[in-house]
């Protein structure tokens, strides 16, 4: 029985040797894991790990230019801000200083004009 056991596995083999498909599969498992690698180098060069996984951040995007984009994460809530006109005429320089304003510990804002 041993005999007819051995005789079917090496005809399997056989039949596996001379499959041209079978090198398809080995294949498709190396790019799996070229990508997967590719992947984790990418995260890691990046620095998206803290965008994915960290409680708050703050992302600039564009800094100084007109376009500039912030975006803020701080207890699951993803903020978005966009420059606006107003603000990209500050940065262009068509406007003129007119007062100061602080801000309290209690949340409370002070503007003192100049």
């Amino acid at each position: 029985m041993s005999r007819m056991r051995r005789r079917k596995n090496h005809g399997l083999q056989e039949q596996l040797d001379n499959d041209p498909l079978s090198s398809i599969a080995n294949l498709f498992d190396i790019a799996m894991v070229f990508s997967v690698a590719l992947m984790a180098a990418m995260v890691s060069y990046l620095d998206i790990g803290d965008l994915l996984f960290s409680e708050q951040f703050t992302l600039v995007k564009n800094p100084g230019q007109q376009n500039m984009e912030i975006v803020t994460k701080k207890e699951g809530t993803i903020i978005h801000y966009q420059a606006s006109e107003s603000a990209a005429n500050i940065a262009n320089g068509n406007s003129r200083r007119v007062g100061i304003a602080y801000q309290l510990e209690s949340g409370e804002i002070i503007y003192l004009p100049e």
